[in-house]
């Protein structure tokens, strides 16, 4: 196996890991970031912008881009936004989770019924039917997919109509069908990144997720990267939980579950049955090849569990503003030698991801410090860039 083509609505990290794991690597992804360029053999635009787009996306179109190439794929891997990919419309092996597998885990609320019977701790969930017993405050969340963007808080029954009202208007794909109502939990935001074959599964990390953080994201609940290691006194019963369910749901490859770390115990909030955006920071800070790994599930085989060289932090910075990316703002994001690099020419939409930053040290506060300086120096300059171009 060597030619490989990722297709996906962001695919950069997963198209570096496997041009590092030395496959020829393709992309058909929806930004086509200068450091995606750079790792891919080849790579074009995915011709979709929306979530509506993703689901409408015709398979006779991704076979014409794939013959484009110019290569004979030996697998095919999907990324977010196409993990419900149908595998018999695409003429290589799918590295992927079955699309039933996939349906099952991705989806909220019959996530929380599985894990009801199974007796694991999580938010429990109302269904439209359910209003008038709703235990405020709750959290309103798509039943898939979203990275947090959409999510929304309510403390009573008016802020939920409220709400409901407002997230149908985003997105018209959002009905009482496709949103979940679920209990708001206190605690911190984690992940655990697994590895898993049909009868094994290997716990490679557990990491700290970064979640609606004020100097990387205006949105309350915008996901904003990972640190990895998250050190806690719940992360073997977190490990154990999270090996059960991808065992459970018959999941293969690299796939996360997301946890909230509470006084109570560690309480799971959704199965991401995938790669995870966490994939940078575990690799850099448990020095393995997620996207190797990966591959070698679909063989049967599992790696050594790896051990923490340090912490590694990835940190997202979003745009607050319609943002022109010029020759000056370029050359400052590429000095931060993060990744996600937009190209130049480029526009980032407000509330949109601009770049990523990473840091590797010794200390969790360290990274975080290292984040937050990096995330100053580009706002700082993209405020004193716009106040120059309005007087």
């Amino acid at each position: 196996m060597q030619n490989i083509l990722v297709i996906g609505f962001s695919t950069r990290n997963v198209v570096c890991s496997a041009n590092r794991a030395g496959y020829t690597v393709c992309s058909i992804d929806a930004f086509r970031d200068l450091d995606l360029q750079e790792c891919a053999y080849k790579s074009t635009f995915l011709e979709c912008r929306t979530v509506e787009e993703l689901h409408q996306l015709d398979a006779s179109r991704i076979k014409a881009q794939m013959s484009e190439f110019g290569l004979e794929f030996d697998a095919v891997v999907p990324g977010s936004g196409l993990e419900m990919l149908d595998h018999k419309d695409i003429p290589c092996p799918v590295l992927a989770n079955s699309p039933d597998a996939m349906q099952k885990a991705s989806d909220k609320l019959y996530l929380s019924k599985r894990l009801e019977a199974l007796g694991i701790p999580h938010p429990r969930c109302y269904s439209s039917e359910e209003l008038d017993a709703i235990e405020y405050p709750i959290m309103i969340k798509p039943v898939s997919g979203g990275g947090g963007i959409f999510n929304r808080v309510a403390r009573n029954r008016q802020e939920l109509l409220t709400s409901l009202e407002e997230l149908y208007k985003l997105n018209p794909e959002l009905t009482e069908q496709t949103v979940v109502i679920q209990e708001f939990l206190e605690g911190i935001p984690s992940s655990v990144s697994l590895l898993s074959t049909k009868n094994e599964a290997l716990s490679v990390a557990v990491n700290e997720q970064l979640i609606g953080i004020p100097w990387l994201s205006r949105l309350p609940f915008a996901y904003c990267g990972n640190i990895t290691p998250f050190r806690t006194d719940q992360a073997e019963e977190m490990e154990a939980l999270a090996e059960e369910l991808v065992l459970e749901f018959k999941l293969l490859g690299s796939n996360g579950v997301d946890f909230l770390v509470s006084k109570k115990g560690p309480a799971v909030l959704e199965i991401n049955p995938r790669f995870q955006g966490s994939l940078d920071t575990v690799e850099k800070a448990m020095n393995i090849n997620i996207f190797e790994a990966h591959v070698g599930c679909f063989r049967g085989d599992l790696p050594e569990k790896p051990e923490a060289k340090g912490f590694a932090a990835r940190g997202i910075i979003y745009s607050d503003r319609e943002l022109f990316i010029d020759g000056k703002l370029m050359d400052l994001i590429l000095r931060e030698k993060g990744a996600d690099i937009p190209c130049q020419g480029t526009v980032a939409e407000p509330d949109g991801p601009l770049t990523s930053l990473f840091a590797c040290t010794s200390t969790r506060e360290e990274a975080v410090l290292s984040l937050k300086r990096g995330a100053d120096r580009i706002k700082v300059f993209i405020k004193n860039q716009t106040e120059r171009k309005s007087t």
